[in-house]
């Protein structure tokens, strides 16, 4: 994911973002079978894909090559022990995926345009395809992608045009891959393995306390010494880092992985944005809503885990963007709607400064309880969890409703955080939500430490800088996907991130001071 977004970067920082038009193979030459019209290029695509397909499978299932790249997959240690180079065959495999996939954007552009945001969605069709085959079974693949594929070309035919229906048609391939991943059988818990992480440390109740207190202090005094324009910049780092927070228990301490967690920001801001209401309590129910569909995206996925709940919750997000968001009830198609300011009796938080001390105080109440949960029992079931789930169900742990509950915890978080965000911008629109920006979310909220409420506020600060970085730099586009796509590259094998590396350095060079500031013991007793 770190390089997906890493080749996004440089896609837009490279080329221009206007549209360029691309010609089919033969212009629009072809002929006709009955009443259809079949063009060249549609002959092209079809004997391309047979080829492949044909191809491919006689690599898989007739060489050495094949057999090694099957073996890598099912136990890479062990081919590995006989001798395989695993290395060089990963490799190879991911040539091959490349060179496939240049292929088939080869023969696609000239059908759905030259764009990266377009080309790149066709990720879920290919995952919707190849889940259909259980990443395994490549006949099967192929099966999936001519269903998915007559699925796209029914619906643009014969659905009558309508606003609910046009929405439907767009995510027909999010509808295929999340049927897919629910029909699919579920995979045996892994055994013999635990692979636990070392955290960052975890204050104290008081010390916590402490840190917030002159965390919220220190924003009154920067509220005073920054233009109001700047407070706006600061109050944005605040309200991103309530976003990270809310990975903090679902991917640092749980280990599941969610792509959409811009979504429930979407609905927090829709939530407030409908009431109408500045009091407090138009926040809580924008996180009791945005809880509630948290949840219910829960519910259907209990079977999955790894990559198969990751895309279930990439389906879940392209189906809020276009049948939610995009509807009239939220937002509308290229629509937007007025969120009001949080407002308290006796107290004027419309503006600038103060709702800057405001979405300080919410940061710090929201990474309290997230410390709190952390030293909970409930916080240990989470750790158990993520480190082995075949051992808490040997002991006979729920596993299920507590996933459960921790997606709804999760998204009620991003949801609160939705309700501010849009008093901020005062002002929202459905592409403050879309779908893709929820991947450099979760890829800085790794690279900064989603393990840690520290490694949360530094994410969120960096999810404010990097936009002030594109602006005085206008000529290096994308340059937000391509710096955190390549922090991600760097930093994603350590899941703390950042601060943990800014501990060990704390502590280190409280080691390198220590001895200097003790007393000698030169000519003491024994």
């Amino acid at each position: 994911m770190g390089l997906l977004v890493m080749l996004i970067g440089a896609a837009q920082a490279i080329w221009p973002a206007t549209a360029r038009p691309v010609e089919p193979f033969f212009g629009q030459r072809g002929f006709r079978v009955g009443s259809a019209f079949v063009t060249f290029h549609d002959l092209v695509m079809v004997a391309a894909a047979v080829a492949a397909a044909g191809v491919l499978y006689g690599l898989l299932a007739y060489t050495r090559i094949g057999a090694a790249m099957r073996a890598s997959v099912d136990n890479r240690d062990l081919l590995r022990l006989y001798g395989g180079r695993t290395s060089l065959i990963s490799a190879l495999s991911w040539a091959i995926g490349a060179a496939l996939a240049a292929l088939a954007g080869i023969l696609l552009t000239p059908v759905v345009g030259l764009s990266y945001y377009d080309l790149t969605l066709l990720v879920i069709s290919a995952y919707a395809a190849a889940v259909v085959g259980r990443l395994r079974s490549l006949p099967w693949t192929f099966v999936g992608a001519l269903l998915l594929g007559l699925a796209q070309s029914y619906a643009v035919g014969y659905l009558p045009p309508s606003e609910v229906l046009s929405g439907l048609r767009a995510a027909i391939p999010a509808l295929f891959l999340f049927a897919a991943l629910l029909l699919s059988p579920q995979a045996p818990l892994r055994v013999g393995q635990i692979t636990g992480v070392a955290g960052v440390p975890v204050p104290g109740a008081r010390r916590a306390a402490a840190i917030g207190a002159a965390v919220v202090a220190a924003a009154a005094a920067a509220s005073l010494a920054v233009p109001a324009a700047q407070s706006d910049r600061l109050a944005l780092g605040f309200v991103y880092g309530i976003v990270l927070l809310s990975l903090v228990p679902l991917t640092g301490y749980g280990g599941f992985v969610s792509l959409t967690q811009l979504t429930f920001v979407g609905v927090g801001a829709v939530t407030v944005a409908r009431l109408g209401t500045p009091s407090p309590l138009g926040l809580l129910a924008a996180a009791g809503v945005a809880a509630v569909v948290g949840a219910l995206v829960a519910l259907p996925a209990l079977r999955l885990r790894g990559l198969y709940l990751a895309l279930s919750t990439l389906a879940f997000g392209l189906l809020m963007d276009k049948l939610v968001l995009q509807s009239s009830f939220a937002f509308g198609f290229n629509g937007s709607r007025s969120v009001p300011r949080l407002g308290l009796p006796g107290l004027d938080l419309r503006g600038e400064r103060a709702y800057l001390v405001v979405c300080a105080a919410a940061f710090v109440l929201v990474g309290l309880g997230v410390l709190a949960l952390r030293r909970s029992a409930y916080g240990r079931i989470l750790l158990a969890m993520r480190d082995s789930p075949a051992g808490c169900a040997t002991l006979g742990l729920n596993m299920r409703w507590t996933r459960v509950r921790l997606f709804a915890l999760s998204a009620g978080i991003a949801g609160f955080a939705g309700g501010l965000y849009g008093g901020l911008r005062q002002t929202v629109a459905a592409t403050d939500f879309q779908l893709f920006n929820s991947l450099p979310l979760l890829l800085l909220a790794v690279v900064a430490g989603v393990t840690s409420v520290s490694g949360a506020a530094l994410g969120g600060m960096a999810l404010m800088l990097l936009p002030v970085l594109a602006s005085e730099f206008p000529a290096l586009g994308g340059l937000v996907y391509l710096c955190v796509g390549i922090a991600s590259v760097g930093l994603g094998r350590d899941p703390n991130g950042v601060v943990s590396h800014l501990f060990r350095l704390g502590r280190w060079r409280s080691r390198d001071i220590q001895p200097a500031l003790r007393p000698s013991n030169a000519g003491a007793r024994p």
